[in-house]
């Protein structure tokens, strides 16, 4: 079997970047409540995610990064991710390597000068117009979302260039993280610890070449930046839920041994009925997982053979991926309805598994509409702009 479709556990001793991880998922799980408590990532953790490499990771080598393939980067996101849920959701935006890939190759020496290890995060939406100046463009407005950006060095903001009468394609503007107001709102109901906050930002310059066309083509070509932009955004998310709903899993087994219930019952893993749903959702989980890493690897191969990949190729990366977060979300539900009341509890992982897993399939990119543009390429019908 391949490397990246093994289990994360089954893979962790030959896995040396894994192993060096156990440290820094001991500590994560331990601080859950911390990090919720807070609404963001403590800064601690996000040097430490530096040290293992989740900013390097997709990052070209000649800048020092470690460039690695999308399931592997995947894969680590989905490891983090099995620890807490918000930590793997800010982990995912490592993925900024792939995204800034599309600056001028000049600027990004400058953005890596230092090293590779550079903190990326950011808002979109809504793209702002932005009034082309001596400069650069000046950007102003308010965007939401912008999970990590506590922790980030640099932030991008979406942009429309204004030009005469007339808006040109939407970018991305990157500038440092001290010239963006972070306006604490994130009050919601999972993934609380990833500080999705408001970003302002009044009246900064922003020179052109620190600005990009956000899943546009990159400056660079080797395989990983010739991947699908959007596609691997989705992915970085989505394998969030499977990391989650693993742990969840993981958790019942742990419940199961040796605990005596309050009511009598026999132990929770002597039970028929909890034995055919563990069952259950495990094969779900590893079937669903299983086509995640399948639809990447597809894609992967073509990309290596120098050839790219096709539309249907792509369209099944999003639906995989789509797929993956809703089954993540419902095997890991069903997880907790197992363990009755015990599972409801604060103390309890599984209470905030089930709230960030759920999180997780409410993104646009996890949205019905996969289904729609995939259904449509299947009838060899065209997807809405933006799908592929």
């Amino acid at each position: 079997m391949l490397a990246h479709l093994q289990d994360p556990q089954e893979s962790a001793a030959k896995a040396p970047e894994v192993t060096s991880l156990e440290g820094l998922l001991q500590d994560i799980r331990s601080r859950r409540k911390e990090f919720e408590a807070q609404k963001f990532i403590s800064q601690d953790i996000i040097e430490r995610f530096r040290e293992v490499g989740v900013y390097r990771a997709l990052v070209a080598k000649r800048f020092g990064g470690d460039e690695k393939s999308p399931a592997e980067f995947c894969q680590l996101v989905e490891t983090i991710a099995g620890a807490d849920g918000s930590a793997g959701w800010v982990a995912s935006f490592g993925i900024g390597g792939k995204y800034l890939a599309s600056l001028p190759v000049e600027t990004l020496a400058k953005l890596y000068a230092n090293g590779p290890d550079v903190v990326f995060a950011g808002g979109i939406f809504p793209p702002q117009p932005a009034q082309q100046v001596e400069g650069g463009l000046k950007v102003n407005g308010r965007w939401s979302w912008g999970s990590g950006s506590m922790g980030a060095d640099m932030i991008g903001v979406g942009v429309q260039p204004k030009s005469g009468e007339g808006l040109g394609l939407p970018r991305m503007a990157v500038m440092p993280r001290e010239k963006v107001q972070i306006v604490p709102n994130w009050d919601v109901s999972g993934l609380l610890g990833t500080g999705s906050n408001d970003l302002v930002v009044t009246d900064v310059v922003v020179p052109e070449e620190w600005t990009f066309v956000r899943g546009g083509a990159s400056s660079l070509d080797t395989p990983l930046y010739r991947y699908p932009t959007l596609a691997l955004a989705a992915q970085v998310l989505s394998v969030v839920a499977l990391g989650i709903a693993r742990a969840a899993i993981d958790e019942v087994l742990g419940m199961a041994a040796g605990r005596t219930s309050v009511t009598g019952a026999p132990n929770l893993g002597d039970r028929i009925y909890v034995q055919l749903v563990v069952a259950k959702i495990e094969a779900e989980l590893r079937a669903a997982r299983s086509w995640f890493y399948g639809a990447i690897d597809d894609a992967w191969q073509v990309l290596l053979a120098g050839g790219e990949p096709s539309d249907h190729q792509v369209s099944m990366l999003r639906l995989s991926t789509t797929h993956a977060s809703r089954v993540g979300a419902d095997v890991t539900r069903r997880a907790q309805m197992l363990t009755g009341m015990t599972g409801v509890y604060e103390s309890s992982p599984l209470a905030a598994q089930v709230r960030d897993v759920q999180m997780i399939t409410q993104h646009a990119f996890m949205g019905d509409i996969t289904y729609q543009n995939a259904g449509a390429m299947l009838f060899g019908l065209k997807p809405m702009p933006g799908y592929l």
